[in-house]
């Protein structure tokens, strides 16, 4: 209760808590508009490594992420031969989840396929919500649904196309990650300056 309270008194959404990682992740980058293909490629799949666990274990693991996964590079990950995913399977760093891990390359080899026949990773997403933020005016973290409409639409489309772990309550979580959605709550300082920076 006094996390939460702290967040109130600074104007913070309450689930960073007082964890300075989650908290300079909530202050920095949750719900700012990405447009940057390669960017979108690996917080999908971090989303996809978070289902079935909370996301500060994941963010905690990141950089770890990043080095396994050669910089989160698609052309990289699209290669990848048994004998990495064994290697990866044995990496203390990630998570250790082989459907998981091969998500990941299948996911890569997906993104090369959209960004080499159209329309590119960005404007597929981002088309769904015309190109620009949707802005929501929540008050209380209840409000806030699991999944919508267009999530379920963008996870029908990603999975048509060959990505995976991409159901819609994951594909919820990384459009208020990477902006396509702001869901700061109308109380958190962030909610405005998120609204500033609109689109691309």
């Amino acid at each position: 209760m006094i996390a939460a309270d702290h967040a109130a008194a600074v104007g913070r959404c309450p689930w960073p808590k007082d964890d300075p990682l989650y908290v300079s992740y909530h202050d920095e980058e949750w719900g700012v508009p990405e447009f940057d293909d390669r960017a979108l490629y690996e917080k999908l799949v971090l989303d996809g490594f978070q289902a079935g666990l909370s996301w500060i274990t994941i963010l905690r693991k990141r950089e770890n992420f990043r080095r396994a996964f050669d910089g989160f590079v698609p052309e990289k990950i699209a290669r990848y031969r048994p004998r990495k995913i064994e290697r990866l399977m044995q990496d203390e760093g990630i998570v250790r989840n082989r459907a998981k891990i091969e998500g990941a390359v299948l996911s890569a080899r997906a993104f090369l396929d959209v960004m080499e026949k159209g329309p590119g990773f960005a404007k597929l997403l981002w088309d769904f919500v015309d190109g620009k933020p949707k802005v929501n005016r929540f008050r209380t973290m209840r409000q806030i649904p699991a999944e919508t409409a267009i999530s379920r639409a963008i996870s029908k489309e990603l999975a048509q196309r060959g990505f995976k772990f991409c159901g819609p309550t994951i594909v919820y979580a990384f459009m208020q990650a990477v902006g396509m959605v702001n869901d700061h709550l109308i109380t958190c300082h962030r909610h405005e300056a998120c609204q500033r920076l609109g689109g691309p």
